[in-house]
């Protein structure tokens, strides 16, 4: 299974809906969104692409109406932090990387993605994959995770 995962788009639609086409067009079954949404429209240009969506917020969420439709609509949302299994893959997914200790330090999970940094990011602590996509707000930056081989593969566009 293919998961697209994406960061920090901060408001910007056009290139959000540039990598979901992309998304679209490639087989993904998946997205994933670290946080940083920051606007209504956003939420709906993803949501309107009809592909099950796992989400956290970012620190600039704050838009009461990008929280309600989250939790209304995606396939599963936390403000802060979500542990869940896709394609037999255990992930874990926050915004910000300084939450990784906070929230997964018990390992129960394959890998960990995040944002917040705005730049691309992958490394392996004690057995957990951990990826930071690159933000959508600098490009055409994503990543699209494989579960079936555990790997990631970035798209840069800065």
């Amino acid at each position: 299974m293919k998961i697209l995962v994406i960061s920090d788009s901060h408001g910007h639609v056009v290139n959000l809906s540039h990598v979901l086409g992309f998304a679209s067009k490639f087989g993904i079954s998946a997205i994933i969104h670290v946080g940083d949404w920051n606007t209504l429209e956003s939420v709906e240009i993803v949501l309107s692409f009809k592909i099950p969506l796992y989400t956290v917020l970012g620190n600039a969420d704050i838009d009461p109406k990008v929280v309600g439709k989250l939790k209304s609509e995606s396939e599963k949302f936390d403000e802060d932090f979500l542990k869940l299994e896709i394609g037999g893959r255990k992930i874990g997914i926050t915004h910000k990387p300084s939450n990784n200790k906070k929230y997964f330090s018990d390992k129960k999970v394959d890998v960990i993605f995040n944002g917040h940094l705005h730049s691309k990011y992958e490394s392996i602590k004690s057995d957990v994959k951990i990826v930071r996509p690159g933000a959508i707000i600098k490009g055409n930056n994503f990543a699209v995770y494989d579960t079936a081989t555990n790997r990631v593969e970035f798209v840069e566009d800065e």
